[in-house]
C-alpha cells in the first residue's frame, strides 16, 4: 500500500503557521490542510442555529447534522463546503474564529472532526497545521514542526494581516489581548491542548525570520529524503520520534507589514530585501 507524507505544523495562534504551510505545499505539491478552517466551518453551523460554543448539550444534539467537506478548485485554495454550501468566506472573520476557538475546547467536536483531518492525511500527501496535529491527530506524521512566536511579534503580524484585508478599525492592544486569551484557552484547555514534547524535541536557541525558517525548512526536506519517502534525521527536519521547535522572531525585519504579514505572505521564498 502507498505511504502518503504527512508534515505537521503546530504552534500558537499568529506564529506564521499557516504561510509557513502554504508554502511548503506549494513547493513540494502537497496538499495543504488548514484545520482551523475545518472547526470554523463546524463553527458557523452551530452559531447560525443559535448555539453558544459552550453550550455541550445543544452542540451535541446538532453535530450530526453537520456534513463537512474539502475542495481543491483550480486555484488550489482550500474551500470549505458545508452541507452541499461553499463557506470558505462566511468562516474568515475575527468574530468566527473567537467561536471557533471556544468550541473547540468540546470533546465531542474535536472526536467528530478527527476522521476527516485523519482521511486526507490518509489519501494525499499533506502539510496540515493546528495546535494538536503532531500530537493527536497524526501522531505519526513524517516530518513534526512546532512553529512559534513571542506574543507581542504574533499580534503585530496578526495586526497587519488584518490590515491587508482592510480592518483598520482593530487595535494593536485588542489583538495582543484577543492572542493571549488563545494562548491561555489552547494550552490549558483538557482536551488536545497545545503543546510539545519537551523530552523529544530539537530546540534552536535563537530566533529565525518566517522567510528564512522556510529557506532551511525547504532545504533540510529536500536532503532528507529517502529512496522509500520517509524522511531522515537532518539538521532542521527529524523523524516522527522527535520535535523540531522553532522561534520565529519578528516578521522578517524591522517593518512590520512589508514582508511576510503583507503582500509576500504566501511566497516566503522571496527575500525579505529590508534586512
Amino acid at each position: 500500500m502507498k505511504h502518503f507524507i504527512s508534515i505537521a505544523i503546530d504552534g500558537p495562534a499568529g506564529a506564521g503557521k499557516s504561510t509557513m504551510a502554504r508554502a511548503v505545499a506549494k513547493e513540494l505539491g502537497y496538499v495543504y490542510v488548514d484545520t482551523g478552517a475545518i472547526y470554523r466551518t463546524v463553527g458557523y453551523y452551530i452559531q447560525l442555529c443559535g448555539i453558544g460554543p459552550r453550550d455541550v448539550d445543544s452542540v451535541t444534539r446538532l453535530i450530526d447534522e453537520v456534513n463537512v467537506e474539502l475542495r481543491y478548485p483550480e486555484d488550489s485554495v482550500q474551500h470549505m463546503i458545508l452541507n452541499g454550501q461553499d463557506v470558505t468566506d462566511e468562516i474568515r472573520s475575527p468574530e468566527m474564529s473567537d467561536y471557533a476557538s471556544k468550541l473547540s475546547t468540546l470533546e465531542v467536536v474535536r472526536d467528530f472532526l478527527l476522521d476527516v483531518q485523519r482521511d486526507m492525511a490518509r489519501t494525499h500527501n499533506v502539510v496540515m497545521d493546528g495546535r494538536d496535529i503532531g500530537t493527536v491527530v497524526l501522531p505519526d506524521a513524517d516530518v513534526k514542526i512546532y512553529l512559534t512566536a513571542s506574543a507581542e511579534v504574533r499580534a503585530r503580524r496578526r495586526l497587519a494581516e488584518f490590515q491587508a484585508k482592510g480592518d483598520k478599525k482593530m487595535s494593536y492592544e485588542t489583538v495582543l489581548r484577543d492572542i493571549r486569551q488563545r494562548d491561555d484557552r489552547d494550552m490549558n484547555r483538557k482536551i488536545a491542548p497545545l503543546r510539545v514534547q519537551k523530552t523529544r524535541s530539537v530546540w534552536i536557541p535563537r530566533s529565525l525570520p518566517l522567510r528564512r525558517v522556510w529557506m532551511q525548512s525547504k532545504r533540510s526536506l529536500k536532503r532528507g529524503w529517502a529512496d522509500d519517502g520517509r524522511c531522515g534525521i537532518q539538521d532542521l527536519v527529524c523523524n516522527c520520534t522527535f520535535w523540531h521547535v522553532l522561534l520565529a522572531s519578528d516578521l522578517s525585519c524591522d517593518r512590520p507589514g512589508a514582508c511576510e504579514a503583507g503582500g509576500a505572505a504566501d511566497d516566503l521564498r522571496q527575500p525579505c530585501g529590508h534586512g
